[in-house]
């Protein structure tokens, strides 16, 4: 870890490669988060599946959490070598002339969405561990809809997924062409496709989930 701290192009490459696989880990939520709206049934199937797998629990679950650790970790090391490295007369340069405010502020954001995971983490994986480890609840392999639908009846609770995603969606904007670039995409016509697809999936992935908040809350009973 030494080595990579004192390293800028391993600092890249560590940042790209875990920000990669937390983008294909946002995109396997979504896909199974989606099933609670066009097919409840596979939904709770595949909430099921996660919640009771060993293999899920206990192997994809600390990687992911360690994944999550060494990006945002990495993210506060480039951005404090990042600023160390910046000459005096930076002070009179206006960085709006050269870069966005979401490019600027990528620490920012990505600690307001770390602390909404840690919410995240609080509605979902630590009531499924009271469930299971707790209160030593019988197995029900459909409760998984309702208490979806329970989590998004609170207007608050939705705001606050809407606003989360909002910045999340942002630091995608910026973070996810990035990686590429940190990886050596160039500003060819294969980067500019590359490009697209990423600001697209910023967009979309977020509006996704922020759709489905939205969807329970006014389907709630």
């Amino acid at each position: 870890m030494s080595a990579l701290v004192k390293s800028s192009l391993a600092r890249k490459w560590v940042m790209a490669l875990s920000g990669l696989f937390l983008v294909i880990f946002l995109t396997q939520h979504f896909v199974i988060n989606i099933t609670s709206v066009i097919a409840p049934d596979t939904f709770n199937s595949w909430s099921h599946f996660m919640g009771y797998n060993p293999l899920v629990q206990f192997v994809a679950q600390p990687i992911l959490i360690g994944g999550l650790i060494v990006h945002f970790f990495m993210g506060i090391v480039l951005d404090f070598k990042n600023r160390k490295a910046r000459p005096i007369k930076y002070v009179k340069f206006s960085g709006r002339s050269n870069s966005t405010w979401v490019s600027r502020n990528m620490v920012i954001t990505g600690l307001v969405v770390l602390a909404f995971l840690g919410l995240h983490m609080y509605d979902f994986w630590v009531h499924e561990m009271t469930v299971k480890y707790i209160d030593v609840q019988p197995e029900d392999p459909t409760r998984y809809l309702h208490e979806l639908k329970e989590k998004f009846a609170d207007p608050i609770r939705v705001v606050f997924y809407a606003i989360s995603f909002g910045l999340l969606a942002m630091h995608l904007w910026h973070g996810f062409n990035s990686s590429f670039q940190s990886m050596g995409a160039k500003a060819t016509n294969q980067g500019a496709v590359i490009r697209k697809a990423t600001y697209a999936w910023a967009v979309m992935i977020p509006a996704g989930f922020v759709f489905i908040a939205l969807y329970h809350h006014f389907t709630h009973s």
